[in-house]
């Protein structure tokens, strides 16, 4: 089986893998593989940024981080669908997440 890049995917193909992404974490997390529900919930997330324009998100602002109440991050800069910079609350090294981790409201 050929692996197909997220950047070459189209919006349609993008949705179908996150769908079907989402089924396979579902499933995993039932049979209790903890590991296989994080990786595959990691993917999913990761697709969703090639949905999402990182030309709405800039560097200087602060974003919530979905899923983590009260944690914020700063970007730096932005590479591709990755938002670089540090969170508000965390130890100030720099790290990179997706963007589709950041909620832009």
């Amino acid at each position: 089986m050929t692996e197909v890049r997220y950047s070459s995917m189209s919006e349609y193909e993008l949705k179908q893998e996150i769908a079907n992404l989402r089924e396979k974490a579902r499933k995993a997390e039932q049979l209790g593989m903890v590991n296989e529900y994080a990786v595959l919930e990691r993917k999913a997330v990761m697709a969703q940024a090639y949905l999402l324009n990182a030309n709405d998100y800039r560097p200087g602002e602060i974003y919530r981080i979905t899923g983590e109440p009260g944690n914020f991050f700063k970007i730096d800069y932005l590479k591709g669908v990755f938002a670089w910079g540090y969170r508000l609350n965390g130890d100030g090294k720099e790290e990179g997440i997706p963007i589709s981790l950041l909620d832009p409201k």
